[in-house]
């Protein structure tokens, strides 16, 4: 018995959000002073460090469990199931239920159990729930799927990433132009095919990375509201991560069995092009290697960072030859990587 995925979809928002849209912004620093500098020169530097030159944001009346089904119901009919058969629906997520102009975050139902009910499933004993991981959730779901298979109290799993980061971002701080919308499924079942999930990891560093990542005010000290905004040291992060995920990449790796050689992809978590080219940069180095080209697809130049949604997304525009020079063929071994608010940092290996 192998535990593979056999269906795949995702949700890009139509709605284009360019860098040029961002030069009427008042950008601040994070104590309220000024940056020496304009918006349309801040704009270049940002770009000429993450690599982003567009993102995607939901239209007004959608919510995260709205894309969120949207990718669901694509992954289903690619994995040509009865949805009624499903034994799990894992959405990954991390804000919840977010409406246009509003400061409140909706979690209750939780946003697997909307998923479900848009969905139309009737059985209750297809279980729904929520996973909190940061941007490595979508990840931590596939894991957890896994293992509800492997342990036999589960054959079909649906695992969810979506997530609408566009509303609650402070439009004072610069960081806000990283983040994006978007959802990304996948359904996970046991099947006599060969391949699927070898290995895998995961870790939480929390001593005193917990609050890398973090719900803060807004950057501009005039603006007197109860609201919070998504926050972070991005300095300390790029540390934390260039340091942490190759490690936990050569520790899944290393106990596949398989060499570096046979890695024909690295799907990694879409945060910041620079940081992701270190970080791969690094685990070949680990190696004694070169990263070969075009070994990790980037798709955030266009799409921006939408947190738990990058990795699937990602996967699924692949594997619909929707990205120039990019492909995964059966047997292909492909690497799963993420990082992100806890501080959390995962990995699976995936033959194809």
């Amino acid at each position: 018995m192998n535990i593979k995925i056999t269906g795949t979809g995702s949700y890009i928002p139509s709605k284009i959000e360019k860098n040029e849209d961002f030069h009427n912004h008042e950008f601040l620093n994070s104590d309220g002073s000024s940056i020496k500098a304009p918006a349309e020169v801040i704009v270049k530097k940002f770009k000429a460090i993450t690599g982003i030159a567009e993102r995607r944001y939901a239209k007004n009346h959608l919510t995260t469990s709205d894309i969120a089904s949207f990718a669901a119901e694509k992954a289903i009919e690619k994995a040509n199931i009865n949805r009624e058969e499903l034994d799990y629906i894992i959405v990954a997520h991390n804000y919840g239920d977010v409406r246009h102009d509003s400061s409140q975050s909706d979690t209750v139902p939780s946003i697997a159990s909307r998923v479900k009910h848009l969905l139309q499933i009737k059985n209750p004993k297809c279980v729904g729930y929520d996973v909190l991981f940061g941007c490595p959730g979508w990840i931590e779901g596939v894991i957890q799927a896994n293992a509800f298979i492997k342990a036999g109290i589960a054959k079909k799993c649906l695992v969810i990433g979506a997530e609408t980061l566009s509303r609650i971002i402070d439009p004072h701080d610069r960081d806000s132009m990283i983040y994006s919308d978007g959802a990304g499924a996948v359904v996970l079942e046991t099947t006599d095919d060969e391949g699927g999930i070898i290995t895998h990891d995961s870790a939480t560093f929390a001593l005193d990375e917990a609050h890398f990542i973090y719900f803060g005010e807004t950057n501009n000290p005039e603006i007197k509201e109860d609201r919070r905004y998504i926050k972070m040291y991005g300095r300390k992060i790029y540390e934390f991560a260039l340091t942490n995920v190759p490690m936990a990449m050569k520790s899944c790796l290393d106990a596949s069995g398989y060499q570096i050689s046979d890695v024909k992809k690295i799907l990694i978590h879409q945060a910041n092009e620079k940081m992701d080219e270190a970080i791969v940069k690094r685990f070949y180095e680990l190696f004694d290697q070169e990263p070969p080209e075009g070994i990790m697809p980037m798709s955030i130049g266009k799409l921006g960072n939408s947190s738990v949604a990058t990795v699937p997304t990602l996967y699924d525009i692949i594997l619909n030859g929707g990205m120039e020079n990019q492909e995964i063929n059966k047997g292909d071994i492909i690497i799963f990587a993420s990082v992100g608010a806890g501080m959390n940092i995962n990995a699976f290996i995936y033959k194809q």
